[in-house]
C-alpha cells in the first residue's frame, strides 16, 4: 500500500506469478502512482518521469530488516527503468553488472546474527547514471558500514566477518 508516496511492501518468502511480468512494466509505463494498484513499478516510474520531466536527480529509498526484500526491490526497480529507458542491451547490461557485484559485496561484509545467518553489515547506496536522452550511462554503487559495535564485539551467538 501507500502511504504519501511511500511504498509499503511486504516479501511474501514466495514466488507470486505475474508480479514481475513485462506485461505489468507496459502497465504501468507513463501511469501516475495513483491510477493504478501500489507496486514497485509505479514508484520507479514516478522517479523516472520526474527526472526526464524536471531534469533533477532523483532518490528511490529502499529499507528494510534482513530478509525484507531490498535487493529483489532494486533489481525490479533497475529492471523497470531499463525497460523504459529504450530498451536495449546496454541498459539491462548495466543493471545486471550492478546486481551481480552485489554477492560479492556481501561475501565482504555479512555475518550471523540471532535472527539471520546471513545478515549485512553495511549499507548500499546505489546509484543509476543516465545520459541527456534518459537512458542508463552507468552506475556505482557506495557501501558503508553499519553497527560498527556489533564488528568489534559480536554479540553471544553472533559471529563477525
Amino acid at each position: 500500500t501507500y502511504i504519501g508516496s511511500v511504498l509499503l511492501s511486504v516479501n511474501p518468502f514466495r514466488e507470486i506469478s505475474g508480479l514481475y511480468a513485462p506485461a505489468l512494466v507496459r502497465k504501468y509505463r507513463g501511469r501516475y502512482m495513483w491510477e493504478l494498484a501500489p507496486h514497485v513499478f509505479a514508484v520507479a516510474e514516478d522517479a523516472y518521469r520526474a527526472l526526464m520531466s524536471l531534469h533533477v536527480n532523483q532518490c528511490i529509498l529502499i529499507t528494510g530488516e534482513s530478509g525484507a526484500g531490498k535487493t529483489e526491490a532494486a533489481k525490479r526497480v533497475m529492471e523497470y527503468v531499463s525497460s523504459v529507458s529504450g530498451g536495449g542491451s546496454t541498459d539491462a547490461s548495466i543493471s545486471t553488472r550492478l546486481l551481480q557485484s552485489n554477492p560479492v559485496l556481501e561475501s565482504f561484509g555479512n555475518a550471523k546474527t540471532i535472527r539471520n545467518n546471513n545478515s549485512s553489515r553495511f549499507g548500499k547506496y546505489m546509484e543509476l547514471l543516465f545520459d541527456y536522452s534518459g537512458r542508463p550511462a552507468g552506475g556505482r554503487i557506495t557501501n558503508y558500514l553499519l553497527e560498527k559495535p556489533r564488528v568489534v564485539n559480536p554479540a553471544q551467538h553472533e559471529r563477525s566477518y
